[in-house]
């Protein structure tokens, strides 16, 4: 008989352990943030609330109304910018020049994605190169833009940068 007592008394404690199933429902959440309470609304705020999307609802109409008419603006200039590329496009001389130098612009753009996302797939090497671009934004930033000397300087490299370019130099 007094073997069965160790047995009964397990039993009991582990009957003691188990949780019981509470009658109230619970709502599932599927997310780690933690649960808010809904806002309280009161009566007072309530027309206030009706008031302000009632004003909104009426500039938001009286917008769509205004820019019914800029549509036609837009249209026009739309229309007048392919006009304007359209002779311009006429008037080139070397049309296939033109049309080399942008296919190969459309191929350094893709050839420089690629080697940036292969650059991005080796494991430090993205880290590195945000050190040398923050590091090259230093100096840069030392070099052109702290002293009004060398803001100065600046000014006129690219004034003379865009001469180059438009060939007036």
């Amino acid at each position: 008989m007094a073997a069965a007592t160790p047995y009964a008394t397990a039993y009991t404690n582990t009957a003691v352990l188990v949780p019981r199933l509470s009658t109230t429902t619970t709502t599932v959440r599927c997310s780690a943030l933690p649960y808010l309470p809904p806002p309280r609304l009161s009566s007072a705020s309530f027309p206030a609330s009706t008031k302000h999307f009632a004003e909104c609802r009426r500039s938001s109409v009286s917008q769509i109304g205004a820019s019914s008419s800029e549509d036609t603006s837009t249209s026009l200039d739309a229309s007048e910018l392919f006009t304007d590329l359209k002779e311009k496009w006429d008037a080139l001389e070397n049309k296939t020049t033109v049309i080399l130098y942008g296919g190969g612009a459309v191929v350094a753009v893709w050839l420089s994605s690629i080697l940036v996302g292969a650059i991005n797939s080796v494991p430090l090497l993205p880290k590195i190169m945000e050190l040398v671009g923050l590091g090259y934004t230093g100096w840069f930033v030392y070099r052109y833009l702290l002293f009004k000397s060398s803001r100065k300087e600046l000014a006129t490299d690219i004034e003379s940068l865009k001469k180059k370019i438009a060939g007036t130099e």
